[in-house]
């Protein structure tokens, strides 16, 4: 299994728009082999009071089956306005990956 996580600081006050362009893209990730669910996540206010930390999350079977999801015409295809929406955001987003080492 393989976890790929956005974290993102968002302006606070921006929260309702930021949420609004997530839901309302068509990701097309049920299309490729090897994603196994998306998940949004709010956090708590940022440390400077000025920001609402989020987290967007896909689990995929394995790096391989993530690493072809960003070179697809469905990852193309779902980030394609993604610089229209900088002014949501308090920075850029930071990426972290994940492999399991054990679960249930």
């Amino acid at each position: 299994m393989y976890l790929a996580m956005n974290r993102f600081a968002v302006k606070k006050g921006q929260e309702e728009a930021f949420e609004a362009v997530w839901t309302g893209r068509e990701t097309r990730l049920h299309e490729l082999d090897g994603f196994k669910s998306f998940h949004l996540l709010k956090g708590p206010e940022g440390e400077d009071g000025q920001t609402v930390l989020y987290a967007s999350h896909t689990i995929w079977n394995s790096k391989d089956d993530f690493l072809a999801w960003t070179k697809s015409e469905q990852f193309r295809d779902a980030h394609k306005n993604a610089g229209s929406n900088r002014d949501l955001y308090a920075g850029p987003p930071k990426f972290e990956g994940f492999e399991a080492v054990s679960g249930a």
